[in-house]
């Protein structure tokens, strides 16, 4: 099973954010076992690096989203995708569509998101969590 983590859910494993860090870990603990197949968008790092930039310092930051995308892919963003984000209609925020955009790309069977009302116009499903849990 192929899925797009949304940035939440590494955000939520990074700063152990309760309570939904126990779901985020335990998600990544299947990408990192390859009981599934994890990929975050390739936008998702830079935000991911800003975003905790309060909590850990700029080295921390480093070596935590190395050992990420040590397991866990990147989905690129190419000129195709952003064009296709800027032009979608369906959605209100440019930054989910473009997480459709790369989830499209890798083929992903789910977007892993605790915002699946962000994703009601998706082409690819979204799914909580707990849900993926559940299923996998």
């Amino acid at each position: 099973m192929v899925v797009l983590l949304d940035t939440n859910i590494i955000i939520d494993h990074l700063v152990s954010r309760q309570p939904f860090s126990d779901n985020s870990n335990k998600i990544l603990t299947l990408c990192f076992h390859q009981k599934c197949e994890g990929y975050v968008a390739a936008h998702t790092i830079p935000n991911i690096f800003y975003i905790i930039r309060k909590q850990f310092s700029e080295n921390e930051r480093k070596k935590m989203l190395i050992e990420l995308c040590e397991f866990i892919e990147v989905a690129g963003i190419h000129k195709n995708q952003i064009l296709n984000a800027l032009t979608n209609e369906d959605f209100k925020d440019f930054e989910d569509c473009l997480q459709v955009e790369c989830a499209k790309l890798v083929h992903a069977d789910y977007i892993v998101t605790r915002n699946i009302d962000d994703f009601l116009n998706s082409s690819i499903p979204a799914i909580l969590p707990e849900k993926f849990l559940q299923m996998i």
